[in-house]
């Protein structure tokens, strides 16, 4: 067949227009901004699933899913589930729309903090169902998120039967993985504390520091908004409310321009500073924002140049802590200084019975537990902080103040690399 240069020359004016008419269907049709286009990008082969999850994306949660794909990592470009991704996206919406504070939550801190999949970088599973079933009975009659996040801390961790430890498998298991095992030191416990919140429309966020000011660790907590952020220890509920917990006093000390001594909350958000994690240092793809003016000015710094004494009482030769009455007493001004319970295996391990004691004086420390008990004498120092330990096996007591303290040195070239992670 021969097409003459009239005829081809029509063919090809027809192409043209079929292009010209196509082109702007194609774009109607892709609702998203050229940054979600560009995300997709990065997504390779994980681009054939989660283009069609965005055609279907529902008008009203579009603002959602695009703030989700132009902040999150590559890694998870490349490998999220699509229904994983829309599933969540659809969740958080509801809990939004039925939560009675809803009009109290500005706009970027749902997408922030209510919104995304993940908080820190656990694994990526799909907690938001159960843990909205879960947690939605604990809240009734709630009326702010403040009231229903105390109300998840303190029933949502008996009801899972979880609990404290350090027999956890990671130290950042995703929720599902900490139900699973029943078990989590305070990274673990943050993330299920965070992501219940979140499953039932309260904003919230994890925090922590790698490395405290006495060189004791890291740790981590949540915060939750109500008007403005509030923290709490995971799975350490206080009567008295949020803003309160065993780490004021060590988070009081934080270094703002120290970054091992600073105190991060995670984003979803770029943020341009990465989230410490000292349980995995190569990752740096989790945003944060330094807010360790927050608990700076709440210090509870000692009066009249006192130092802390940290009572820490073991049963050897096991070597576990136990729940024990302590007694203190100043022999040098013989008086009782206080009493308190020591914690047990299920506190965090940071979590030490503090009392406030003068430097130079000699003070006696009686623990007992049952028809166990056992004295210890020791002498404060000027440090910052001092640690006693007090054994209830008569065969191992630790009977001389050398042997029972652990006295941080402010010039240790220790760091977070050394210490346990959790």
């Amino acid at each position: 067949m021969v097409i003459s240069k009239r005829s081809s020359g029509g063919w090809f004016s027809l192409l043209t227009l079929l292009i010209a008419v196509a082109i702007p269907q194609a774009r109607a049709e892709r609702w998203w901004p050229d940054s979600v286009e560009q995300a997709l990008v990065l997504a390779g082969t994980n681009r054939v699933a989660l283009t069609p999850m965005l055609e279907g994306t529902p008008p009203g949660q579009r603002e959602g899913m695009t703030f989700l794909f132009e902040n999150m990592p590559e890694i998870d470009l490349r490998t999220l589930d699509a229904g994983l991704i829309a599933t969540n996206t659809a969740l958080a919406y509801q809990a939004m729309a039925t939560a009675p504070w809803a009009k109290q939550i500005p706009p970027d801190v749902f997408l922030n903090d209510i919104l995304p999949y993940a908080c820190i970088n656990e694994l990526r599973d799909s907690w938001r169902p159960r843990l909205r079933a879960l947690a939605l009975p604990l809240i009734e009659g709630c009326t702010s998120p403040g009231e229903a996040a105390r109300r998840i801390n303190e029933r949502l961790f008996p009801l899972v039967n979880v609990k404290y430890s350090t027999k956890r498998r990671k130290p950042d298991q995703s929720p599902l993985e900490t139900i699973e095992s029943g078990m989590a030191t305070c990274t673990g416990l943050s993330v299920l504390l965070a992501d219940a919140c979140r499953a039932v429309g309260i904003p919230a966020r994890i925090v922590g520091t790698p490395l405290w000011i006495n060189l004791r660790g890291n740790h981590t907590w949540v915060e939750v908004w109500d008007g403005d952020w509030h923290f709490a220890g995971a799975a350490e509920p206080d009567a008295a409310g949020l803003d309160r917990g065993w780490f004021v006093h060590d988070a009081s000390q934080a270094k703002r321009d120290e970054p091992r001594h600073a105190i991060y909350a995670s984003s979803f958000r770029r943020t341009g500073t990465a989230f410490p994690m000292v349980w995995a240092r190569n990752v740096q793809w989790v945003p944060a924002v330094n807010v360790t003016d927050r608990y700076t000015p709440k210090s509870q710094a000692t009066v009249d140049g006192k130092i802390r004494l940290l009572v820490k009482v073991l049963d050897q030769p096991a070597g576990r802590r136990v729940k024990a009455e302590v007694f203190l007493g100043d022999l040098t001004e013989p008086t009782r200084v206080g009493t308190g319970i020591s914690r047990e295996e299920t506190a965090d391990m940071n979590d030490i019975l503090p009392f406030e004691v003068v430097p130079g004086h000699r003070y006696v420390v009686t623990a007992r537990a049952g028809w166990e008990a056992n004295h210890l004498q020791v002498i404060a120092t000027d440090a910052r902080e001092q640690v006693v330990v007090v054994s209830l096996s008569p065969r191992t007591s630790l009977s001389h103040p050398s042997q029972a303290c652990y006295l941080p040195n402010a010039n240790s070239r220790v760091t977070a690399r050394l210490l346990p992670r959790r």
